[in-house]
């Protein structure tokens, strides 16, 4: 928290507003609107609720496809088993981690000669990393198919100077706790198209009908965000940009004093991308360093730091058995290899640099090495 938070809840409370309704819900979507940049926002419940609604104003229902990425959180393919449809996974690739243009290409190829284009394609810019939107938007600009660009993770990134999250029909973004800003629980969803978030939030108000009584006559959704939470968002989207700063910071920390190590490999950066670096993830190969993954989990563990694998790909998850998948390439698994070999190091804005170093320093033990002058040098160097 900024620690600024009781300002809009205290107006919440004092003027009573404290229902999904009220000054600061329409605040927070003007101000989000304009802080990324498109026309219009409708702030709900989660970003789960953001790619729901997303599919409803798409009209995806049973025995559609949606081609998702598989490097994911399982809520960003969760919402197409609502709508009854079936997710196709799509693999990542090495540049980005993000959703293969190739594998991409492949599927559309195969779908058309079925004469069964996908409804609809989810593209997940995984920690904080903008996926190759150029060439992806180019392929489903060629067969029509909308995207739904899935920023929960990528807030604060840019693609080419344009804001994650707003290059595709609809965009999305979470305000989980983890999240860069936080509301605590909720999400935001937008686009250019205005209409069709005036129809997102009617469908978010539980779809009621402009009638004198309760008057429904579509399915509708109980998604609103509260009006103390988006009061909370309000204060988190002023500091957005100096916690992409710290976020950064802390990735160059770590690559400096890490990335000596054979076999150690960081999450890249595209080209005329920049990357809000939301979590700094790495890469470690077993053959390089004589350590697995599980073994420096293990260490981390012992040390009370907390740090995970990368996601689970989804087209290995027992919810998704069965489902369609396309590899990057013929007997190449990106997503995979990623998830084998993939480290999520602690990150959160918070951490200091003392804890940082502790972290570091596990890591180097764990791998039989001791920290380098060089190392300390630099990091006291970024910490003063």
């Amino acid at each position: 928290m900024t620690g600024k938070e009781n300002q809009y809840i205290n107006e919440a409370f004092e003027t009573n507003w404290v229902a999904p309704v009220g000054p600061n819900v329409d605040a927070f979507e003007e101000e989000f609107a304009k802080a990324v940049g498109v026309k219009a926002a409708v702030a709900v419940s989660s970003g789960t609720a953001a790619i729901h609604l997303a599919l409803s104003l798409l009209d995806i229902s049973k025995g559609d496809k949606v081609f998702c990425s598989t490097l994911t959180f399982v809520a960003s393919a969760n919402p197409v088993l609502y709508q009854g449809a079936e997710p196709v996974f799509i693999d990542s690739e090495p540049d980005s981690w993000n959703m293969s243009p190739a594998a991409l290409k492949r599927a559309m190829q195969e779908a058309a000669i079925k004469e069964k284009l996908p409804k609809a394609v989810i593209v997940v810019n995984l920690y904080g990393q903008s996926s190759k939107m150029d060439e992806i938007l180019k392929i489903c600009d060629l067969y029509g198919v909308p995207i739904i660009e899935d920023a929960a993770e990528s807030l604060g990134t840019t693609y080419k100077g344009k804001a994650s999250g707003t290059l595709g029909r609809f965009g999305i973004y979470s305000f989980n706790g983890n999240k860069i800003i936080t509301t605590s629980g909720g999400g935001m969803l937008v686009s250019d198209d205005v209409e069709a978030i005036n129809q997102a939030r009617f469908l978010a108000s539980q779809a009621r009908d402009p009638s004198p009584h309760y008057q429904h006559s579509v399915t509708g959704y109980n998604y609103r965000l509260s009006n103390l939470l988006a009061g909370v968002g309000r204060t988190q989207l002023q500091v957005l940009d100096d916690r992409v700063r710290t976020k950064r910071r802390l990735f160059d920390l770590y690559t400096h004093a890490l990335s000596d190590i054979p076999g150690v490999n960081f999450m890249p950066e595209l080209k005329d991308t920049r990357s809000n670096r939301w979590l700094t993830t790495l890469t470690v190969d077993e053959t390089k360093t004589g350590v697995s993954v599980k073994q420096l989990l293990e260490a981390f563990q012992k040390e009370n730091i907390e740090a995970r694998h990368v996601w689970k790909p989804l087209h290995m998850q027992p919810l998704f058995r069965g489902a369609s998948y396309y590899p990057h390439r013929e007997n190449e698994h990106v997503a995979k290899q990623l998830f084998a070999e993939g480290i999520c190091l602690p990150s959160g804005s918070g951490l200091t640099g003392e804890e940082q170093l502790r972290v570091i320093k596990c890591l180097r033990d764990a791998l039989n090495r001791t920290i380098s002058n060089r190392s300390y040098l630099i990091l006291g160097k970024q910490e003063v």
